[in-house]
């Protein structure tokens, strides 16, 4: 068995690129930023751990919203430099109360169109931010 660490390609940030992926559907939910212990946390946890460029720290997805991701298998590309993390999503993967971050799909002349039906407010999830 290969160490997943002997064979990830940190940037030069210290962060690699995760695609989070929902097992069931096959949906792409979104793409996040680990570090190495976001990546130790989320192997060690089952649950996804990502490192917030925003607010410069690690922290659980979901551990606002509530909308926790369970880790069903971690894969990495071949050349060690992208993760591909499938997981059972619950509720919703993205901040703005949809199941995917990729909720709104181009059109030929470039226009966005919503492709996906709003799960939450995200002003009733994350009003407790705000105030």
């Amino acid at each position: 068995m290969i160490e997943i660490f002997e064979n990830i390609k940190f940037g030069k940030n210290g962060l690699i690129p995760a695609v989070i992926q929902d097992e069931k559907s096959k949906k792409a939910l979104t793409l996040c930023y680990m570090n190495k212990k976001a990546l130790e946390k989320t192997l060690k946890t089952g649950k996804v751990y990502v490192y917030r460029r925003s607010k410069g720290r690690v922290m659980m997805k979901g551990e606002t919203s509530g909308c926790v991701q369970r880790v069903r298998s971690v894969c990495i590309d071949c050349e060690g430099n992208s993760l591909l993390v499938k997981v059972e999503q619950e509720r919703a993967a993205c901040h703005e109360g949809y199941f995917s971050c990729y909720f709104r799909k181009m059109d030929k002349k470039g226009r966005l169109k919503t492709i996906e039906k709003r799960i939450f407010d995200p002003k009733k999830v994350y009003r407790v931010l705000s105030e």
